[in-house]
């Protein structure tokens, strides 16, 4: 069953949803090493422990919560149905990551880590039927690709409203609070969040409904399917080389505090992620026109331009620093719809090879590696930041604010070059996908793996 054109209305609250669910994300990945250290109290190395561990939890759960989804076939449909339960129970839980428990030093420790362990595996089971959703409300490629555009430009719109929201919320609530206003601000956020979400489920369907064998696929059947998938490890090595970029992301709330000496600037980095989200939107335009890899890699060069002219502009002038900062973000936002319409791409390449779909588990590898990235980026930022001399709530040494500028404007150069040099053995085209969508349509299999 094929499905072309996806309504407006559906892209809008598909957008909405993925705007809502990424308050969390954003709450999370850019203000969680912060509380942890500057409210809750525990160590810089403690919460990098509690980071790794968390990923390698997700490890295991991941591809299990993953081929779970892909294995079960509801009424409403195989992935639409969580995006009605789960935006309740991520806001619940974001809301339990961010309390100022009272307790000696390893109960706030045991506190934080089971609270972010357990933040980490809901959010996986909301994530992933989110992203599988492109593969479902259309099985056109450049319909698809606007669907992979509205959701990214949803991810960075949450995470780039929650940056620029959340601290004046924090302000407005924190007199009289031992938690700086955090909770109270968080509770605010993710209540819309919730009204997004909701929305999203309401407004969007599944049109591209497997049938017959197609539709039958066990557990153990999904991890063998994407074992066959090679483009998609390619793609998600390329993805995984965001945890550079995460590790700048993590440092900016020391950068603008310590460095610029204003941490309310951080607020400029929400509304630059907000901003410059739009330029997503671009990236139909170019697709319609040139090859995904090819985009790709220009973009790539044009970051690393970017950067070396932020790191050689310095940090005396906050104009300086907004502009290039938003140069930077331009460049990077717009290469991230690329990585999920490619991944959404493998999944008819698997399907070709193996006959059975299965998108939840192939986007199990995006919401894994973006998870691993930002949890491995929380840990190495704590590691970091007790190599270059910081002392919480003390004035820093020029050697440790040289060194958190060097990680802020240049570190994220180090996966843009990988990431150029992965994309050179990505070979999976546009060509290839559309004669494997038209040999599927006709109801041809090239099945070479024993599923």
């Amino acid at each position: 069953m094929t499905a072309a054109k996806i309504p407006l209305k559906a892209l809008a609250s598909y957008f909405g949803f993925g705007m809502g669910q990424c308050f969390s994300f954003g709450l999370v990945g850019t203000f969680i090493l912060f509380f942890y250290t500057d409210i809750l109290g525990i160590s810089p190395v403690a919460a990098s422990t509690i980071f790794l561990i968390a990923r390698v939890w997700d490890a295991f759960n991941d591809p299990i919560f993953a081929g779970l989804i892909d294995s079960l076939n509801l009424k409403k449909g195989k992935y639409r149905p969580f995006l009605g339960f789960m935006p309740f129970v991520i806001c619940i839980i974001t809301v339990l990551t961010f309390i100022n428990v009272d307790g000696d030093i390893w109960y706030k420790t045991l506190y934080a880590g089971a609270t972010y362990i357990l933040w980490g595996t809901l959010y996986t089971i909301s994530d992933l039927p989110f992203w599988s959703m492109t593969t479902v409300l259309s099985d056109e490629p450049q319909e698809r690709a606007k669907a992979a555009t509205c959701a990214m430009l949803g991810v960075n719109a949450g995470i780039g409203l929650a940056m620029l929201v959340f601290p004046y919320l924090a302000d407005f609530f924190a007199e009289g609070r031992d938690d700086k206003g955090y909770l109270p601000a968080v509770m605010v956020l993710m209540g819309l969040g919730l009204v997004l979400m909701l929305n999203g489920y309401y407004n969007t369907k599944e049109k591209v409904r497997p049938q017959g064998d197609a539709a039958k696929v066990t557990l153990l059947q999904t991890f063998k399917v994407v074992k066959t998938n090679k483009p998609l490890f390619i793609i998600l090595g390329i993805f995984s080389m965001n945890v550079f970029g995460n590790i700048a992301n993590n440092l900016y709330v020391y950068f603008f505090t310590y460095n610029m000496g204003n941490g309310g600037l951080v607020a400029a980095v929400g509304t630059i992620t907000i901003c410059c989200s739009i330029a997503c939107l671009v990236t139909p335009v170019l697709t319609a026109r040139f090859r995904k890899r090819d985009i790709f890699i220009v973009l790539c060069v044009l970051e690393i331009i970017a950067r070396i002219g932020f790191y050689f502009s310095g940090y005396d002038s906050v104009a300086s620093v907004i502009i290039w900062l938003s140069i930077v973000n331009i460049i990077f936002m717009m290469t991230n719809p690329l990585v999920s319409a490619m991944i959404a791409d493998t999944v008819e390449y698997s399907y070709y090879h193996t006959g059975k779909r299965c998108a939840a588990i192939t986007f199990a590898g995006q919401t894994f590696t973006g998870k691993l990235s930002v949890a491995i980026a929380g840990g190495v930022s704590g590691v970091v930041l007790t190599i270059l001399g910081y002392v919480p709530n003390a004035t820093q040494s020029l050697e440790t604010l040289d060194g958190i500028f060097f990680c802020i404007a240049l570190l994220p150069v180090v996966g843009t070059i990988v990431r150029i040099i992965l994309l050179k053995m990505y070979t999976f085209n546009e060509e290839q996908h559309a004669d494997l969508v038209e040999k599927i349509n006709r109801g041809e299999f090239n099945i070479t793996a024993k599923i």
